[in-house]
């Protein structure tokens, strides 16, 4: 009678939850990557120590929900080495997760530059850590059994692809798997997930031309493949700099989508221009009454400092909002002090990334680290609503329709 009347209770309790609104909050960071300078600066005192990377951006990642970033390069071994084929040290990806990142992202340009050792390892390597990843494999049986990946947290389910242009030039070692864009492997993909009832269905693409600030015809057709098939969110990475994001109403399915072409950079050696900062994505999605949509989407923009210390050279993510000396500092602005050539270096990035919004993005605006406020709450109005869709009516935002 006992079990009885507690089966009632869990049930009734379960339905009483489900009336209320569920809320998730993701976050999404481009490319953590280990150039030689890296590498060789993170050696200190016999391990490699990554804990000044992200100690001013941690409390922003940790606050997300699930945040999630691309691992470009594999977890290869000794030796370890940067550009053009990279292995990156163990301790870095536990860096990553130590910041708060909890999806690791495998499918890029580099997957395969140790060949199947190092597809392999990486796998094992994030499996001892403990995160979820998705993107390569070792081999088909278990693509069929983890892919897609499927994530539920506070009663929202998602579900995740990952794919890449090219693995440049190195074809994967058999039976070892990294995920390539190719629409009929995707469409077969996208069809799966659905059969896992996911409240959304979020891709997130190794694509476009390195270094240019707007996407390419490929990427436009494969953002409209890709919300035609059903796919809420799409986020992009690989260029190395930020490019524009969208968020609009389909005005057919009444669904709201999220596309991101790239976020840039998340810390590089990189340090020429736009190359030296990025974007991370926040998303809050939101469930109620069985009805799921996109709530609110925002930008935060950092800058990666080439900082010297004690003649090696560190590599700091700086929140702009933090650094920049503004008519309204934030509470956390007296934190962080530039000098004079990287705080010109910093406002560099971030005017050329404020400016490309104004013009090209659609309902995602720059936010405050930590307080989820826009940078300008008229930012807005600057952005041309009124072109939200072309004549040819597709349901789809400017750039999309080609």
């Amino acid at each position: 009678m006992k079990i009885y009347l507690l089966s009632i209770v869990t049930f009734f309790s379960f339905c009483i939850d489900s009336l209320h609104a569920q809320e998730l909050r993701l976050l999404f960071a481009g490319d953590a990557m280990q150039h030689q300078s890296q590498i060789k600066t993170a050696y200190r005192k016999g391990e490699y120590d990554y804990s000044s990377y992200f100690q001013y951006v941690k409390d922003e990642i940790s606050r997300a929900d699930l945040a999630i970033v691309n691992l470009e390069g594999p977890l290869g071994g000794k030796p370890y080495k940067g550009y053009p084929q990279f292995s990156m040290p163990d301790a870095f990806a536990g860096a990553l997760k130590e910041a708060g990142f909890s999806i690791f992202l495998t499918a890029n340009n580099h997957a395969a530059d140790c060949y199947s050792k190092g597809i392999n390892r990486t796998i094992d390597a994030l499996d001892s850590l403990e995160v979820y990843h998705t993107g390569t494999f070792k081999n088909a049986t278990e693509r069929d059994r983890f892919y897609p990946l499927v994530v539920e947290k506070k009663g929202i389910r998602m579900a995740f692809l990952n794919y890449t242009y090219d693995t440049n030039g190195i074809t994967p070692e058999v039976p070892c798997i990294v995920n390539t864009i190719d629409t009929a492997i995707i469409k077969e993909d996208i069809r799966k997930a659905f059969r896992m009832n996911p409240d959304f269905v979020i891709a997130v693409l190794h694509w476009g031309q390195e270094y240019k600030l707007n996407p390419n015809q490929s990427q436009d057709e494969l953002v409209r493949f890709l919300i035609q098939q059903g796919v809420d969110i799409i986020i992009g990475s690989h260029p190395h700099v930020v490019q524009p994001s969208q968020c609009f109403t389909d005005p057919f399915s009444k669904r709201k989508h999220l596309i991101v072409y790239s976020l840039g950079n998340f810390v590089s050696g990189m340090s020429a221009v736009n190359t030296d900062g990025g974007q991370m994505i926040s998303v809050v999605l939101k469930k109620e009454e069985g009805i799921t949509r996109i709530d609110s989407c925002g930008a935060l923009l950092f800058y990666v400092q080439h900082k010297k210390v004690s003649d090696t050279i560190d590599f700091t993510l700086i929140p702009v909002t933090w650094a920049e000396k503004s008519d309204s500092p934030t509470p956390y602005a007296h934190r962080i002090e530039l000098d004079h050539s990287d705080y010109e270096k910093m406002m560099r990035f971030a005017n050329n990334a404020r400016n490309l919004f104004l013009q090209y993005n659609i309902g995602v605006s720059e936010h405050r680290f930590l307080s989820g406020k826009p940078v300008d709450d008229d930012f807005l109005k600057f952005i041309p609503l009124n072109l939200f869709f072309d004549n040819k009516q597709c349901n789809f935002a400017p750039k999309i329709c080609l």
